[in-house]
Formats: structure tokens, sequence, C-alpha cells
């Protein structure tokens, strides 16, 4: 049955990650850089990297269990999967190959591509199929394998990019909304700033007639321009959201922001006026792992008693496209 004006709580979160930890000592055997080069400039000490054997559908799947059985669900009650990700097993998508490992056998299930903005646009998303009535539990994950897109020898990029998945259950309830506004937003005019493009040569077929045939690049990054463009608006879409829920930085208990640079973190929760104590960081761990850097620093936080139930947390992802957005909810 459709129920009109439903509200969303996010009621389940769950992470995986690679078994095998990359360091920045690694890192200093590949490339010129050190350990102290590393962290002072992006926070970063660790990250998990991807073995041939681990694949993104394997990763997503087991978030998405710990999530649906934190919100006390079978699989066979989600009605929806999304899957945010840059870096499918298959081009035509995972989110049907993770439906299929859960035994989610009434969900559909679809990706959705927006790079590291991909798991707050994700919320969005399913919030507004609740919000309608059309379904009740709704499986969001982020995960990503950006390893398998690394110029291990570019020592701007190689440092900063890790794998790991995370995931959330948003669930219809008559009491309120849990969700309390967002911003969703995207300039293409800056695309060139971060970018993972296919790039082909002609293969000619018959006379006069020639197609292209080539493979996906590895990731290529300006990294001031991306710096500058987060410092500026990430607050601004946090800001906006706050005006439209009608809350104050204040009432905030935690600043959940894509794990791209610690610099980053630190200077958004600036802007905001939030003291460093509220932002949820584990950069030092996982580095940037895209879409999947909210949910599994959520998940970390709700798992060690940091995060409470009714915690206000205001969420924002950015990145390739460009694109930003933010979110702010009251966990569970």
């Amino acid at each position: 049955m459709n129920r009109i004006g439903t509200g969303v709580a996010i009621t389940g979160c769950g992470s995986a990650a690679p078994k095998a930890v990359f360091t920045n000592h690694h890192l200093s055997q590949i490339v010129e850089t050190s350990d102290e080069w590393i962290s002072s400039r992006t926070g970063m000490k660790t990250r998990r990297l991807a073995s041939t054997q681990e694949s993104l559908s394997q990763m997503s799947a087991e978030a998405a269990q710990n999530a649906i059985a934190m919100a006390g669900l079978s699989a066979t009650e989600i009605d929806l999967i999304i899957l945010a990700t840059s870096t499918p097993d298959d081009l035509f998508g995972s989110a049907s190959k993770i439906q299929g490992l859960l035994g989610a056998t009434r969900a559909v299930a679809f990706d959705l591509t927006a790079a590291c903005s991909g798991f707050v646009f994700a919320l969005i998303t399913a919030a507004q199929y609740i919000r309608t009535g059309v379904y009740q539990n709704v499986v969001v994950i982020g995960a990503d394998v950006l390893s398998r897109w690394v110029d291990w020898s570019d020592r701007t990029t190689c440092v900063l990019f890790g794998d790991g998945a995370g995931a959330v259950v948003c669930q219809g309830i008559d009491t309120g909304d849990r969700l309390l506004a967002f911003e969703m937003y995207s300039d293409g005019s800056q695309n060139n700033s971060l970018n993972l493009a296919y790039q082909g040569q002609a293969k000619s077929l018959v006379e006069e007639l020639e197609v292209s045939s080539g493979t996906y690049q590895p990731i290529t990054m300006n990294g001031r321009e991306v710096y500058r463009f987060a410092v500026a608006k990430v607050p601004e879409a946090i800001e906006k959201a706050m005006f439209r829920a009608g809350i104050t930085s204040d009432q905030i208990d935690w600043l959940l922001l894509h794990q791209a640079n610690q610099r980053i973190m630190d200077a958004v929760a600036k802007r905001l006026k939030l003291p460093s104590e509220k932002v949820l960081s584990n950069i030092e761990k996982y580095g940037n792992t895209s879409a999947a850097s909210i949910p599994l620093a959520l998940d970390e936080a709700v798992r060690t008693g940091k995060v409470q139930a009714g915690d206000l947390i205001a969420a924002s992802g950015f990145g390739a496209g460009l694109t930003w957005g933010a979110a702010l909810f009251h966990w569970g």
C-alpha cells in the first residue's frame, strides 16, 4: 500500500573493507614520498586495497548484510537497493549482483554514479521513494574499488585512494521525518578537475566506417582546484540545508564529510564554527574511498558508541563531476 507523506528514518548501518593494509611506508617504496609528507598533507596513514579475489559486489553485500541486521530486518523485506559507485565489477551495473548475493528476492536494484557525492545523492534518492510511499525498506550502499584505476607512478593521486564499502538501511516511519533537509549541486564546467576518462582509438570495421575501441584511463586530478572548490562549496551547501531545516550549527552533533583530505574537513568545520571534536574522521585508516567514505565513517562511529540514537548529523559529499551535496539527519 502506498503511503504518501511517510517520513524517513536511517535505522541500520554496516561496512566492509579489504584485508590488505597499504601503508605510507609501502607507498614510499613505489614513488618518491614519505609518511610525513603524506600524513601532513592529507591526514592519511593507511588504506585498504582489494585483492584479485575481492570484488566490489562481495564487499557491498557484506556491508549491506550488516546494515540489514542492525535494522532488525531480513533481506527478503528489502524493497529497493541503490548502489552508489564509480567502479562497478560490471559496467552494466553491480547492484543486481548484490541483490542476488543478499537473497533480497523482492528488491529492485540499480547503480547510481556520482563519484564521491554518490552516497549522499543515493540517500536523497532513496528518501524520495520512501516519502512518496512507493517503498518501505531501502538499502543504500556506497562502495568503490579505486585501486583498479590508480596510476601507481603518479605521486599526486596514488597516495590518496583506498577501497571499501558502507551501507545504511532507510525505512518509512509515521512518526515524523528524520531526514530534515538536503541540497544537491553539479557544475560540469569544472569536469576536467577530476577524471576517470574513457580513451579510445579509431578501429576500422568496413570501408568508411570506424568505431572507437579502448578503455578507461587512470584517475587524473587537479588537487588545488578540487581543494578550492570543496572548501568554498561544501559549507555553503550545509548552511543552505540548515536554513531549510531551521537549525543552527550549534545544534549539530556531528559533521560527517566525504573523507577526501583532513585539511578540507578542518577548513569546512572552521567555516561552520564547529569544533574539531565534532568532526567524524577515519581518513587516517582508510584514505579516500570515494562513495564508501561517508557510510564507512558513520558505521565506525555508530559501532564504537560515538554516535548515539537521535544525534543530528550534517553529512556532505563532494567530488568528480563536479558534484556536491549535503543531508541533515537524525541517526536512528
